[in-house]
């Protein structure tokens, strides 16, 4: 039995500046963090005991005699992808946050699946391979429409710069600062679940569609994360500037596209900030899932208090990225 951890993520900002059609023409960069809430890939060799070959279990079961009907797309992607074709094979997903939400689940969970596919193998890849075959399978097999931060947040996890060049290549850089620093920072902020999850490949191809109307926001956008950094390693800056830097980008995402916020998710930020928030943006995508919030700790018992209708959940940052946490392979032999 194999069993593969890979954790959730939080985007900062530069959000959208990783979508292929952006980079190609601008490059992009992006500032986030895995943190301390995960999903979890289990995976052994099927017993031959059965009239199915495959054993597929998410959101629902599925047992099917070959691999082309399965109907989970990203399992049958990585299987296919990896050769997994003779042995029968059981797959278990679960997690400690619901899908759709924001949270860089889609990427975590095909990450997670390489990882645990792989060392069920006897093999593995360094991080960054992993985060970039996920990138492959995601944009190219699945003809996903994603961006490419999410495998490496997911995959290396920390919190990271992540710059992606015109050309193709992909750079990770720690965000250096005081520990003090970065301490300081999660204390000052919040996750509240909205209540609902969307599809995030709908509010993307939206955003998009508008990318060359709306270039001199994403650009912006883009140049928050050198601003964000400079608040982060400058001690004499006060931190909650980069509450209100993220208030700022809250206000270009939100005009990027009308599915990125609602009325309702309007109301809630508006609520947060009247009870004291200082800044916040919907998670991902948009369209619902997570609300992050900063909040100086003084004032966050009155946000959860005008927040009390949606679920507020607790978050550290995280350092390991996507790991093996299990690992036990065993086979079936016959004897002839």
């Amino acid at each position: 039995m194999i069993i593969a951890r890979t954790p959730f993520r939080i985007s900062f900002f530069g959000g959208g500046t990783d979508y292929p059609t952006w980079v190609k023409k601008y490059g992009g960069r992006v500032i986030g963090t895995s943190i301390n809430h995960w999903s979890y890939i289990t995976c052994r060799e099927y017993p031959p005991f059965f009239e199915h070959k495959y054993r597929i279990c998410y959101s629902k079961i599925e047992t099917t005699k070959s691999l082309l009907e399965i109907e989970h797309p990203a399992v049958k992607a990585v299987l296919h992808y990896l050769g997994y074709h003779e042995k029968g094979l059981e797959i278990h997903y679960n997690a400690d946050l619901p899908a759709r939400t924001g949270l860089g689940s889609s990427s975590a969970f095909v990450v997670g699946a390489l990882n645990a596919l792989l060392a069920l193998c006897n093999k593995s890849l360094p991080k960054q391979e992993l985060a970039r075959l996920a990138i492959h399978i995601e944009q190219d097999h699945l003809n996903e429409v994603v961006g490419s931060q999410d495998q490496f947040l997911t995959a290396c996890g920390g919190f990271n710069q992540i710059i992606f060049s015109p050309d193709g290549s992909i750079s990770v850089y720690p965000v250096i600062a005081p520990v003090e620093r970065i301490d300081a920072l999660q204390k000052h902020l919040m996750l509240f679940f909205t209540g609902f999850s969307r599809f995030a490949h709908e509010v993307a191809k939206s955003k998009i569609a508008n990318f060359e109307k709306k270039e001199q926001e994403l650009l912006r956008m883009q140049e928050m994360v050198e601003t964000a950094l400079h608040i982060l390693q400058n001690e004499a800056q006060d931190l909650c500037a980069f509450g209100e830097l993220l208030h700022e980008s809250w206000q270009l995402k939100r005009g990027l596209s009308e599915k990125v916020s609602s009325t309702a998710i309007d109301a809630m930020y508006t609520k947060a900030r009247h009870a004291g928030a200082i800044g916040g943006k919907l998670l991902g995508a948009g369209g619902g899932g997570f609300m992050l919030l900063f909040v100086r700790p003084e004032q966050q018992a009155a946000v959860k208090e005008a927040l009390r209708d949606f679920l507020f959940v607790p978050f550290r940052f995280e350092y390991g990225g996507s790991n093996i946490i299990v690992h036990q392979p065993s086979g079936f032999v016959s004897h002839v």
